[in-house]
């Protein structure tokens, strides 16, 4: 009776360790412990660089510069320079420096010479700083310079001859001045009006 119940409590131990063994050999395959080179980690997302806005560069407003005409050159100084010049009422800018300082905000007048229908333009604006610099530099690559115009650097003056008109143009402080005329042959026709203009003008 004892060696028969020895048998019927070993068997089932046995059997368990048969099922054991085959659970062992069948998770070989797929139950290893992964390698930790071999562990793909899940892709991160890339951060993309911040975008910087760089400040953009506000363009100077205008200055506008307004004169009256009879301010600019008074009658008595255009007589002085020539009695046959009076007002232009239908007058234009047509010089093409002239007509950049109307487009600067600047003012333009004109006046007629009653006998020989010649113009004297005159225009007067303050520019930006930049634009007063390009306009200074373009003048003295394409024109001579005139020192009895002023002395340098408070004055800048020059002259040049083309199309028959001569035309002046002079830097001073904020001013820039353009008188152009078919009358104008040198840069000495231009003198005293180049004067009367700036002694005319506001103090800067």
């Amino acid at each position: 009776m004892l060696r028969s119940s020895r048998l019927s409590r070993t068997r089932p131990a046995a059997v368990a360790l048969v099922v054991a063994a085959s659970v062992m050999a069948l998770s070989g395959c797929t139950g290893a412990a992964p390698d930790p080179e071999k562990t793909t980690a899940p892709p991160q997302a890339s951060e993309s660089p911040t975008a910087t806005t760089e400040p953009s560069e506000t363009a100077e407003p205008l200055v506008p510069f307004a004169i009256e005409c009879d301010a600019l050159l008074t009658p008595d100084q255009v007589y002085a320079f020539n009695p046959n010049f009076g007002a232009a009422p239908d007058f234009a800018p047509s010089g093409e420096q002239v007509v950049a300082i109307v487009d600067e905000a600047g003012t333009a007048c004109g006046w007629l010479n009653q006998t020989s229908g010649e113009v004297i333009e005159i225009g007067v604006a303050t520019p930006t700083e930049a634009a007063l610099l390009a306009h200074q530099s373009d003048a003295a690559m394409n024109s001579t310079p005139v020192p009895t115009y002023g002395t340098p650097p408070e004055l800048e003056g020059y002259f040049t001859q083309a199309d028959g008109s001569g035309e002046a143009q002079i830097f001073s402080g904020p001013y820039w001045i353009v008188i152009r005329s078919a009358a104008l042959f040198e840069p000495g026709d231009a003198g005293k009006l180049v004067a009367d203009v700036l002694g005319n003008l506001p103090a800067a």
